[in-house]
């Protein structure tokens, strides 16, 4: 597959009774491929994996990987409390169907660099399929180096790209420069996308886009090409919705920023609960200001299938 461009790492719809909806999952799938994006991402931080079973998460990249049909990869993301466990999730990915896997660190347990570079060496030996390290410190507490990352890169040959989430856009040149651009990397934080390609990235991996299809491809695009100006305009548009990626409540928010705009509902599974209050107040008047002030340069998204 070819790791580039927008992926959006997918929220998991739930139904009233908390059970995965595969019927919305499958239209808003559909939805971001008509929109532009490269792939689909399923089970990552955003699509609340830690609540899912081995079989729920079996049974979306079902659904997924039915709804692509070849047209975009569908890249697996292998979260586990344990090696056995995530080397099991990989394997089952790859008879389902899915065309890549993105690596997240074991849950819970914060190992040294021995234990996370075997970690990460089985998952990627355990299938043929091409494989993205996903760093992200600041959520998970494990931090992939960009010298580390170096040497799982020469070390396994089915590891061809990095989602770098630090928040610290200096990662990507250092991974460029120690990796000789062997990697393909992807920026993992929406407020730093446009910086992030400044600096040499070639894809992102992104969270507002379930609720902003278009405007995120378009934004990417516009970036990539070095249009600056209408770029800018975009951005500074898009980033007080952006930033709703970077907070602990992103799911939350998100998926409320879907509701509002009519492209899913805000249902979350515990320990996470719904925004309300000011949270949800606040989050509604971003909305509300973006969707009045669309710059000229943002064309909106296809309309959402079945409505």
């Amino acid at each position: 597959m070819n790791w580039n461009g927008v992926m959006p790492a997918l929220t998991t719809a739930f139904d009233e009774k908390l059970k995965i909806d595969h019927d919305f999952v499958a239209r808003h799938a559909l939805w971001q491929i008509e929109n532009g994006v490269t792939g689909l991402i399923a089970l990552g931080s955003l699509g609340e994996a830690a609540t899912l079973s081995l079989e729920e998460k079996t049974a979306l990249l079902d659904t997924l990987v039915k709804t692509a049909q070849g047209k975009v990869p569908v890249v697996a993301a292998i979260s586990a409390l344990s090696t056995n466990e995530a080397v099991t999730l990989a394997k089952r990915a790859e008879a389902r169907g899915a065309s890549g896997l993105m690596i997240l660190p074991p849950y819970v347990y914060l190992g040294d660099w021995a234990e996370m570079k075997a970690y990460v060496s089985a998952i990627v030996k355990a299938t043929s399929l091409t494989a993205m390290l996903y760093n992200n410190p600041v959520a998970y507490g494990t931090d992939f180096n960009p010298e580390q990352i170096r040497e799982l890169a020469f070390e396994l040959p089915n590891l061809v790209a990095v989602k770098e989430s630090s928040t610290d856009v200096r990662r990507v040149t250092a991974i460029r420069a120690l990796t000789r651009d062997r990697l393909s990397i992807f920026v993992g934080v929406d407020d730093a996308i446009v910086e992030g390609i400044s600096a040499g990235a070639i894809g992102w991996v992104a969270g507002l886009v379930n609720a902003f299809p278009k405007e995120s491809v378009d934004l990417f695009k516009l970036a990539s090409a070095g249009k600056k100006q209408e770029a800018f305009e975009l951005y500074r548009w898009f980033l007080p919705l952006l930033r709703m990626d970077t907070v602990p409540k992103f799911i939350q928010l998100i998926k409320q920023v879907q509701q509002e705009l009519g492209v899913g509902n805000a249902r979350v599974r515990g320990p996470r609960m719904l925004i309300t209050g000011p949270e949800l107040d606040a989050t509604r008047e971003t909305v509300r200001y973006a969707l009045a002030h669309r710059p000229a340069v943002a064309v909106e998204s296809t309309p959402f299938p079945g409505k």
